[in-house]
């Protein structure tokens, strides 16, 4: 059964009925988020950390989500803070150089989800050329399908700046895949 935002918020709220509640949460989001997260980040370890941590952050937070966004947009903001957070604490905490991050965030070593035809391997590898911030916004309208408004309230950007970064990324891709 699938619930609406209201009743996932209404059942959360509930001191009898907030584990529940939390359960029907992640069963409806974790997955996507998971899969948001994946895109970001490439590993596998990596990104079930930060899930982790971002459901745990949900969860001290519910009571304070003003349903000014949907639900889902309030936890995929959380979700893309928390995997930009993970990247920047890696680099300060490990000293990764940022050699490393770039190479984090180009994705090459996202090889290993590439399965099926050549044409997905070839977009993949697309996308690993493109600078961060156009990655991200593709990923986000083209595979998660969300609308530029949404993507806007999730990164804080004008819809103007994804509209272009989109643009690009589209252009860069096509340039790619006519190479060869």
């Amino acid at each position: 059964m699938i619930y609406t935002d209201e009743e996932i918020i209404e059942l959360c709220r509930s001191s009898r009925t907030r584990e529940r509640g939390f359960r029907i949460l992640l069963s409806q989001y974790k997955e996507r988020i998971y899969w948001h997260i994946r895109r970001i980040l490439y590993d596998h370890d990596d990104a079930n950390d930060v899930v982790q941590n971002v459901f745990i952050k949900v969860w001290k937070s519910l009571d304070t989500f003003r349903g000014e966004s949907k639900l889902y947009s309030w936890i995929y903001r959380i979700a893309t803070n928390e995997s930009l957070n993970y990247i920047r604490k890696m680099k300060k905490h490990k000293g990764t150089s940022i050699d490393d991050v770039e190479y984090l965030l180009s994705g090459t070593s996202s090889n290993d989800l590439m399965t099926g035809d050549e044409i997905e391997k070839r977009l993949y590898q697309a996308l690993d050329t493109l600078p961060a911030k156009q990655r991200l916004t593709f990923n986000m309208k083209y595979f998660d399908h969300l609308k530029y408004k949404e993507i806007a309230e999730i990164l804080g950007v004008a819809e103007g700046t994804l509209k272009a970064n989109y643009f690009h990324a589209v252009r860069k891709i096509e340039k790619f895949l006519k190479e060869d």
